[in-house]
């Protein structure tokens, strides 16, 4: 049974920092790309970065410079580092996994969300 849990949201003020850490269980991680997405309030779930099985990473045009994608295969952890944070960047995170192979996309592994959001 594959499992993804979040954790490190909370509430911070404009300009601050937040590292947001999603545990995988149930899958053999090294083999699966993972994501990090969001959404908020009346908006749909958009991609914020993501990284592949070999550490390639890629990141939402609104976040690049801002956010860090990380992972940690020995731990099966993947991290989101944010920085400078912005009132626009409140939402729901949500991980992801899912195993990409020969090009094609197999099926989405989704935690439950954790919220994030950024207010004075």
């Amino acid at each position: 049974q594959v499992q993804l849990v979040e954790s490190g949201g909370g509430l911070v003020q404009p300009g601050g920092s937040l590292r947001l850490s999603c545990a995988a269980s149930g899958v053999i991680f090294s083999r699966y790309a993972m994501g990090w997405y969001r959404q908020a309030p009346g908006k749909q779930r958009e991609l914020v970065a993501d990284i592949t099985r070999g550490g390639t990473t890629n990141y939402a045009d609104s976040v690049k410079g801002r956010f860090t994608i990380s992972r940690d295969n020995a731990k099966n952890t993947v991290y989101l580092q944010m920085n400078s944070l912005k009132p626009e960047d409140t939402a729901v995170y949500y991980c992801n996994a899912v195993e990409i192979a020969a090009g094609v996309r197999g099926y989405d592994y989704w935690g439950q969300g954790t919220q994030v959001t950024v207010s004075s």
